[in-house]
């Protein structure tokens, strides 16, 4: 997937994206989190199925079932988070929308940004998805680190040249 398939989509995303812009601003990069974020919710329904299996078989307990309906509906609602979940870059600001019924919205003015690094753990390396860490020029931001993030070096090198400008001049 490349980055014009990243930033154009018209779905419930776009909807949901749009709705937090301002009348003069464009998007420029809108991505969901990398799907490594949800590892966890998915470890958790998986081995909730397995002590629920082993109870029901060697105690014969059936009603450990329903604990196991607690579990995938914890996974469920962590798909549905992750769904509505972007990280938003436009011409004036970064922001991170989230939330499924309290929305919140964390936002970086471009002209507070100073600097953006990019660090990647080993399993992140293999997965394929990255942190962004955001250093601004005033006190304690919202938006500070940014993690799961898809396409990583790609992306990266988009944000940045958003950030600080884009100079793709070649000597003559």
């Amino acid at each position: 997937m490349n980055m014009q398939d990243m930033m154009v989509f018209r779905d419930a995303g776009s909807r949901t994206v749009d709705r937090y812009l301002m009348s003069y601003e464009g998007r420029v990069i809108a991505v969901r989190r990398h799907p490594a974020v949800l590892l966890l919710p998915v470890a958790v329904a998986v081995g909730g199925l397995v002590v629920c299996a082993v109870a029901g078989a060697f105690a014969g307990i059936i009603w450990v079932w329903w604990l196991w309906l607690l579990t995938l509906g914890f996974l469920v609602w962590k798909v549905i988070a992750w769904s509505l979940e972007f990280f938003l870059v436009t011409e004036h600001r970064v922001m991170v929308i989230n939330g499924v019924l309290n929305r919140n919205v964390a936002m970086m003015p471009l002209a507070k940004v100073t600097d953006i690094a990019l660090e990647r753990s080993v399993l992140g390396r293999m997965m394929g998805y990255g942190e962004f860490v955001m250093e601004s020029a005033g006190q304690k931001q919202a938006l500070r680190n940014v993690g799961f993030m898809p396409y990583p070096e790609q992306l990266y090198l988009e944000v940045s040249s958003v950030i600080f400008g884009a100079s793709d001049e070649s000597p003559d």
